[in-house]
């Protein structure tokens, strides 16, 4: 699967609700952090004082982003990792740490899919979404906890942190997203794992949340191809396709003390389109269309 190209929307200057010095002294992982969701949550962290890393399979985009953030003033660096890659991501971590001391805030926003009728899509593709989606996501879940509970000699919680916050961004699996089964099936598996480790994660300090979004008008998913991105507007109740910043402020405030009291939680970011809408990422097929 290749990466994105990536979200062309200025992320330097998106206005944001949230005080300029909100993160000051956190530092953030944010993987897939060249992307288009991952790449809005890693400028507006970095914006609202944080320290932030990004990690991805590309190490030009990575470099370009982290040009463009550091040009700006923010405390921005990458790393590349590919998350289905286990003794990767333990140097990624190891680097994090040994580089800044202590980490606040996981974002999990690496991955990918590709569209096609669940009836043709071939094992290989099938494994390879699962892998990066699922696996890969619970791979950096399982690494930042170990970390903060400090398995293996490392020191746990950085002096005066009291959590560790994780988001995982997953898509709508409540209702019709059709045309990326293999997707649904992965993100549906990491909401599952992530109410399980809101509760027996709990008791490390660690909060772990998840956010949804919905159509997205953005590069990524232009994947998808002209007929599907022409209905995005229209598969929910306030007729607009949403943005990645609109995904990225989800995760500033989930990733905020605001939301101290939110953990194991998936906040939908659709526009109402989980309670009325679809998505057909493949085209919508002559069956379920009204007859002239």
């Amino acid at each position: 699967m290749a990466d994105p190209p990536g979200d062309k929307t200025d992320f330097s200057s998106q206005p944001t609700v949230f005080a300029p010095d909100l993160f000051a002294g956190k530092v953030a992982l944010v993987s897939g952090g060249s992307g288009d969701i991952g790449g809005a949550t890693a400028w507006l962290l970095a914006r609202l004082g944080a320290q932030v890393v990004i990690s991805g399979r590309n190490q030009d985009r990575l470099d370009a982003t982290v040009s463009a953030m550091t040009e700006q003033g923010h405390a921005a660096e990458s790393h590349t990792v590919d998350v289905r890659d286990g003794p990767a991501v333990q140097a990624l971590f190891d680097d994090v740490f040994d580089r800044h001391g202590r980490l606040d805030i996981l974002v999990n926003s690496a991955g990918g899919q590709f569209p096609s009728a669940a009836i043709d899509i071939e094992e290989r593709g099938w494994n390879a979404v699962i892998e990066s989606n699922l696996s890969g996501t619970w791979r950096m879940c399982q690494t930042a906890a170990r970390r903060w509970r400090g398995d293996s000699g490392a020191a746990g919680f950085a002096a005066g942190q009291t959590e560790g916050v994780i988001l995982n961004i997953i898509i709508v699996t409540s209702h019709g997203l059709h045309g990326i089964t293999h997707s649904q099936a992965a993100r549906a598996g990491v909401e599952t794992f992530s109410k399980q480790l809101s509760v027996e994660w709990a008791q490390y300090g660690i909060r772990i949340n998840c956010i949804a979004p919905g159509a997205i008008d953005n590069q990524g998913w232009r994947v998808y191809g002209e007929e599907a991105r022409a209905t995005y507007h229209r598969t929910n109740p306030q007729m607009r396709a949403g943005t990645s910043w609109d995904i990225a402020e989800a995760c500033a405030y989930l990733a905020s003390p605001a939301a101290g009291y939110i953990t194991g939680a998936n906040l939908i970011v659709d526009g109402g389109g989980q309670h009325w809408g679809e998505v057909w990422t493949t085209g919508k097929p002559d069956w379920f269309k009204t007859p002239d």
